[in-house]
This record gives C-alpha cells, structure tokens and sequence, in this order.
C-alpha cells in the first residue's frame, strides 16, 4: 500500500498521516519535500543575509573607505550564512530526530517526517519576520512573534530576553504538533512526553542565548576597531 506525502496537508490533517503510518503504507515523495525545506531555507538565510540582516558589524568597513574589503567581507558573511542555514536545519531534522527517537522510542523513521513539520515551522516564522523587517526598512533583534519584545519592556538583561525571544507561538505549536505525532506511536504517559518536549525547547533556548550575548561575529571578524 502506498501514500503520496503531501506537506501542508499532514501538517493541518495529521491524523491521516499518523494513520497511513501506522498501517505500515509506503510514503512516497517524502524525499523531494525535504529537499524543498533545505532549499527554501538555504534561500531565505541567503537572502536575510543579503538584504543586511545582522551584517551591521561589517558596516565600517565600507564606512572607512575600503569598498573591496567590505565586498569580501559581504562574500564571506553569505557563505558563512548559507552553511549555517546548513547546519541550523540539520540540526532540527537529525539530531532532535535522534534525541526524540531514544527517549520516546518511536521509530527514527517517523520522528523525521515530524521533524521536517518542525524545521518548516521555524523557517516559516523567520521567513514572517524578514517579511516585516523588509516592508518597515529596518530590523530588531527580536522576533515579533517571541516573547522577546514584551520581555525586553520590563526586563533589562540581555540573556533574559534573548532566552524568552526564543520562545514563540510557533515553539507552543511545535511542542503541540510533537506531543499530538508521538503519542500515537509511544507508550510514554501524555504529561511525561509533554515535559520532555518543553524541557528540550527550554534547554535549546537557554543555549540559543547563550550564543547570541557572545561577541561571536566580532571574535571571527578580529573584533570591531575601537570607536
């Protein structure tokens, strides 16, 4: 027995897909839309990248008069982006895949058609949010669909509000999609699973932080010349 996998129809109608898997049917075309999600998503961090999000640093480069540096350094910021749109998308799709498939002992098979909804998801929301920045004419730091800007009201720490930008209404509706796909093919209790699924976005958006209040860009770059 065979199924077409049709993305944005399990994505809303995932009982269908849960059902077909369960019968043991032979998913077909899988391959060609994970190959649609890596290249959308290689397309969209290229292009974030060369519209000038989060390049302000190479800004005085240009700034200073050295044109052919600054291009260079325009070149190797988009190769730098594409390869960690790379490893981004690889990261959801194999090693969550693998974290999931050991803890809840669903098949790795299955944990990766859910995941490719999940990395979808992310791609969506940043893709939503470069919308928006480019419709305005300027960027912020903070996803309009976190709770980054509300925290960054009150708060006045970086890593907090970094850490509650990276949980968003599309990190609820993943951890919702999750929770729905693998209790079906796991006996693990319904609380249990929901806690280890939050406590992983809890754990991914502590180390999200973490990387963004780090100078990184400026340790590769040789650091910013002093003002």
């Amino acid at each position: 027995m065979f199924f077409e996998f049709r993305f944005w129809k399990y994505l809303f109608n995932r009982n269908d897909l849960i059902a077909s898997l369960k019968n043991d049917a032979t998913m077909r075309d899988f391959q060609s839309r994970v190959w649609f999600v890596a290249i959308f998503g290689v397309l969209l961090y290229a292009l974030r990248d060369i519209w000038g999000l989060h390049t302000e640093e190479l800004t005085y480069i240009f700034v200073n008069g050295f044109e052919d540096t600054f291009t260079i350094a325009r070149i190797v910021s988009l190769i730098g982006t594409i390869i960690w749109s790379i490893l981004y998308m690889g990261f959801h799709f194999f090693v969550i895949a693998f974290i999931l498939h050991k803890i809840t002992a669903v098949e790795l098979s299955k944990v990766a058609i859910l995941q490719l909804f999940v990395v979808a998801l992310l791609l969506i929301e940043k893709a939503f949010n470069f919308f928006l920045y480019a419709v305005v004419g300027y960027a912020t730091d903070y996803s309009v669909l976190s709770f980054g800007p509300l925290a960054a009201t009150f708060i006045e720490h970086s890593y907090v509000n970094y850490f509650f930008n990276e949980l968003s209404l599309i990190t609820g509706l993943i951890i919702a999609i999750q929770l729905h796909f693998l209790r079906a093919f796991t006996t693990m209790s319904a609380r249990n699973l929901f806690l280890i699924l939050l406590a992983i976005q809890l754990i991914l958006a502590l180390i999200t932080a973490g990387f963004e209040v780090l100078p990184i860009q400026s340790w590769v770059e040789g650091g910013t010349p002093n003002e």
